[in-house]
């Protein structure tokens, strides 16, 4: 099939999102409601799984004919993880990536399994040239801004120059994504002060202080904790993602629980619930502020294409958010600012390792 892209107000092709239909706990009914909410906001969205089922969850949707379908006769389990590729190669993530590849689509979402989508994605989108390791990144819910947290389980073991280039890969993701001129970054350690951390926090914080100042520049802040994470002092976390999965799990496990807490002790007394009442609003605002689902997902940095994988649980208002940050990403260049990042950091890491009497990392 072909979908042309229209051009976009700066004579940037307008994004076309591929949406993988048969991804998620609720797939494909959300999905596909949420692809026909993301239409009304003037998406450009493309649904790929099981035609003859999206065509009919549209028409009861009142919406036939009116977002095409890229037929995918397989999909994804959730429980399906790195060898996913392989095993279903004519999977709805594996053509949503093909269409992407054909410039028949921008960006891909999906609510399938993360550790899935990351294979199966970056087996057939391949890292850009001079990218180590493709990095997930998640936006927490500080204030004014986001903060990113980066990786966020993409990469279990990492070297200091992959967390060198994460933290380009997360300054371009706070510019296109929140519009952060000027990211501020902080390594996840142990404690605040230099030389805290195991080896590879230890060399990676030299590295990113060594190369900060050259092209393109780093604001970096040196080593934050646990406990800053919420705290806004910086806009990018850097990681490994191992120890950023296990930081995000725990912030959504401690949100969860403080506004399951809340919630019990506002509706512990008939005075409670009448103070509630009164401020429901601000309620609302701050269930929203920490639902995970908010910002729209996770998103996989460092490939020749964009990756949104939202949350196993979405529903159609996620959805349809995912495929907004999906399109935010595409339209203001994030692929470009990538590439422009990690050609330029690559060789200031090499020559400063070189300097320190190293061999030029290589590709592993």
């Amino acid at each position: 099939m072909s979908t042309p892209q229209a051009a976009g107000p700066a004579g940037r092709a307008e994004p076309v999102i591929a949406l993988d239909a048969m991804g998620g706990d609720h797939a494909p009914d959300e999905i596909v409601k949420g692809a026909v909410l993301a239409r009304e906001r003037g998406l450009r969205v493309l649904l790929v799984g099981r035609r003859p089922e999206i065509a009919r969850l549209l028409a009861q949707e009142g919406a036939a004919g009116t977002i095409p379908i890229a037929h995918a006769e397989d999909a994804l389990a959730m429980h399906e993880g790195a060898l996913a590729s392989w095993r279903r190669p004519r999977s709805s993530v594996a053509v949503a990536c093909k269409l992407i590849r054909q410039g028949e689509a921008t960006a891909l979402v999906s609510a399938g399994s993360t550790g899935g989508v990351v294979a199966t994605s970056t087996v057939r989108l391949r890292t850009q040239p001079g990218v180590l390791r493709p990095a997930l990144a998640v936006a927490l819910p500080t204030r004014p801004t986001p903060t990113v947290l980066l990786d966020a389980g993409a990469n279990a073991d990492a070297k200091p120059e992959m967390l060198v280039q994460f933290a380009h890969l997360g300054a371009a993701y706070a510019h296109s994504a929140f519009g952060v001129a000027h990211p501020r970054v902080g390594m996840l350690t142990i404690g605040s002060e230099p030389g805290k951390g195991n080896r590879l926090a230890r060399k990676t914080a030299e590295l990113l202080a060594a190369t900060a100042a050259q092209a393109p520049r780093l604001d970096f802040r040196g080593n934050v904790e646990g406990h800053d994470l919420l705290a806004g002092e910086v806009d990018v976390v850097v990681t490994d993602g191992f120890t950023g999965n296990v930081a995000l799990k725990s912030v959504e496990g401690a949100v969860r629980f403080t506004m399951s807490a809340v919630t019990e002790a506002l509706t512990s007394s008939t005075m409670a619930k009448a103070g509630a009442l009164l401020q429901r609003g601000a309620l609302r605002s701050l269930r929203g502020r920490f639902d995970s689902e908010t910002y729209g997902g996770g998103v996989l940095l460092g490939l020749n294409g964009t990756v949104v994988i939202a949350h196993g649980a979405s529903q159609a208002p996620a959805v349809e958010r995912a495929c907004q940050l999906a399109h935010d990403l595409a339209a203001g260049g994030i692929a470009e600012q990538v590439r422009g990042r990690v050609q330029a950091t690559a060789r200031s890491t090499w020559l400063h390792r070189r300097g320190q009497g190293e061999e030029q990392p290589g590709r592993s």
